[in-house]
């Protein structure tokens, strides 16, 4: 087999896990966990084996030998996939193997653990993920801390030293803002008008918002879980899930652009190119930024809401006794969280200073897993002047290191980023700025998908963002958005 046959093989082994894993996100009963952790580790054995193999090596080395370089997908796949290969040999199928298994496990232990609030049940299982992450790192090495190793996983080229210091310039600048917004919105009385909101009249909203922006439900499809994701389980089988507040409508109604936003990036992935790297979103701070363009500076413009408002008050009646710019307030209130999936675009990059900080202190060894609860708070209360009620509202609330993702949170405020740069260059282009004025998302889709999606992996994440806005990745279009929106 040659070495693209061998990737795509490799790639039907994980998108079989995919479909385990969203079935556990999903519908899975609770008593069949072990069984599904032992299918999961099993897969994941079977793929880390095959992108390790002899054949593989040697695959990838005649292949290598024999690129002229006139093809840049071609060579840009072979760059990525010896990338990879080298990352991968660095790891021996046990414990590729243990962490999806001790990982599964884990997922369940941090519902039962957030659910009753209480650390001691999730805590040994993180036990395991801390080492194993510990474990990964140094086997991968790294240049100047094991977090490196970790950050590189998802986020391509960077580095833990350049994301602290761009992370440490913004603290500052995202704490006035934030303190702005909320002193802005405590001045301003206007509220949803009361529930209920009933789920089935969401579900129908969302998907006709969904469908608007050009999601393809041909090849993809909503549920029903407790923490919204989106996963691809093929080329043409794109998962979105939200939850459903029947007190605020909203709330699921941009969980679901957000998460529209990832699935209009994999739908735009090239289906011939599936299961290599020109086939696959090049980081999670880019795939990120798919998804808060669409949530917040679509979702939450004035010209979003001049076609979708009355739309929503066909859905819910109740909605036509707030005045429309009433209601532009509401989706736009910022108030401190205690909560990051509820934070509102002013203060929700706190949240992810704050996880950061953490997660580099619990592969550094400086903070105890033990610790972690009271090191929160401290934390928490130090950004935000306010300490979690419990851990609920605490260090439970994400599901992220139960599935194993240390080092992810630093992607979100990336993507945040990188959106606002995406947004801003895209709109130099009329037939985009006129399009949203009049709720038509075709041509910011076609821009996307010609400027980021079909180039899937082939380029670096700082070098999509270049060559996609002519400028190389930075913080200004975000601060002045921020600025903008929330201070003007």
């Amino acid at each position: 087999m040659n070495l693209y046959d061998l990737a795509r093989e490799h790639a039907l082994i994980a998108s079989s896990a995919e479909v385990l894993g969203w079935d556990q996100e999903t519908f899975l009963p609770e008593a069949a966990a072990t069984h599904r952790a032992n299918q999961l580790a099993w897969l994941t054995a079977k793929a880390h084996e095959l992108s390790t193999s002899d054949a593989w090596k040697r695959a990838l080395s005649g292949a290598e030998a024999s690129d002229d370089r006139s093809n840049p997908a071609y060579s840009a796949n072979l760059r990525e996939l010896r990338r990879r290969f080298h990352r991968a040999t660095k790891l021996p199928v046990e414990l590729v193997s243990r962490e999806a298994h001790v990982s599964s496990l884990a997922k369940h232990a941090w519902a039962a653990a957030r659910e009753a609030s209480d650390f001691t049940v999730f805590a040994p299982h993180l036990e395991k993920l801390v080492a194993i992450a510990r474990e990964k790192a140094d086997r991968w090495g790294y240049p100047d801390e094991p977090f490196d190793a970790l950050l590189e996983t998802y986020e391509r080229g960077a580095t833990t030293r350049s994301v602290a210091g761009l992370f440490d310039t913004l603290r500052p600048k995202l704490r006035e803002i934030a303190d702005c917004a909320v002193d802005h919105s405590s001045r301003r009385s206007a509220r949803l008008p009361a529930g209920p909101y009933p789920i089935e009249q969401q579900q129908k909203l969302n998907e006709a918002v969904a469908r608007s922006l050009g999601f393809d439900f041909t090849a993809g499809r909503i549920d029903t879980t407790a923490h919204p994701f989106c996963t691809t389980l093929g080329p043409r089988d794109v998962r979105l899930t939200t939850r459903y507040d029947e007190n605020d409508f909203t709330s699921s109604l941009f969980g679901v652009m957000h998460e529209a936003g990832h699935g209009l990036y994999e739908q735009g992935l090239p289906d011939a190119d599936f299961g290599l790297p020109s086939g696959e979103a090049v980081s999670l701070g880019i795939h990120e930024s798919q998804s808060r363009l669409w949530e917040n500076h679509i979702g939450r413009s004035d010209a979003f809401w001049w076609k979708w408002f009355p739309i929503a008050c066909d859905h819910f009646p109740q909605l036509r006794s707030i005045r429309f710019e009433d209601f532009l307030e509401v989706i736009r209130r910022s108030e401190k969280s205690l909560i990051r999936v509820e934070a509102d675009e002013a203060t929700y990059d706190l949240h992810i200073l704050l996880r950061f900080d953490l997660e580099r202190g619990l592969i550094r060894g400086d903070l105890k897993v033990n610790d972690l609860p009271a090191a929160w708070n401290e934390r928490f209360h130090a950004l935000f002047g306010m300490t979690p009620v419990d851990n609920r509202h605490g260090c439970l609330q994400d599901i992220h290191w139960s599935m194993g993702g240390i080092g992810y949170f630093a992607t979100y405020t990336l993507g945040n980023l990188n959106a606002a740069q995406l947004f801003e260059a895209a709109k130099r282009q009329p037939a985009v700025t006129n399009g949203i004025g009049n709720g038509d998302y075709a041509p910011l889709l076609a821009w996307l998908r010609k400027n980021v999606h079909a180039l899937g992996g082939t380029l670096d994440p700082t070098e999509l963002i270049r060559h996609a806005t002519g400028t190389t990745p930075n913080a200004d279009a975000y601060l002045a958005h921020l600025n903008t929106r929330y201070c003007g």
